[in-house]
């Protein structure tokens, strides 16, 4: 039984020009799993900048999610729930950048 303190939902948000690949990732049961143990509290209004990884051959990526609402109390357990929802681009750039001309300088 939850206790009084639990979130039954936390609804993140993350920024329009995130990839799909991103959202993808961010937007996975894995990845919810991780929210709850690296955040044992969510207020709304906070924000949270999380690494994402683009892959095998690619670069790191941190993604700004805010926390648009929690229901119930503010204490992350295995029963809260996340919903996403996307906000306003904020120039975040992601992706394959490794594998293009405009990747990593060379050393």
């Amino acid at each position: 039984m939850a206790s009084d303190s639990s979130a039954s939902r936390v609804v993140v948000s993350y920024p329009a020009d995130l990839s799909q690949w991103g959202r993808d990732i961010v937007e996975d049961s894995p990845f919810r799993a991780y929210l709850r143990k690296a955040h044992p509290t969510a207020s709304e209004g906070e924000e949270w900048a999380e690494f994402v990884g683009v892959g095998c051959c690619g670069d790191s990526l941190d993604v700004p999610l805010r926390v648009e609402a929690v229901e119930g109390g503010t204490e992350l357990t295995e029963r809260t729930t996340f919903e996403f929802t996307v906000r306003e681009a904020c120039g975040i750039d992601g992706g394959w950048g490794v594998q293009s001309a405009a990747g990593p300088p060379e050393h």
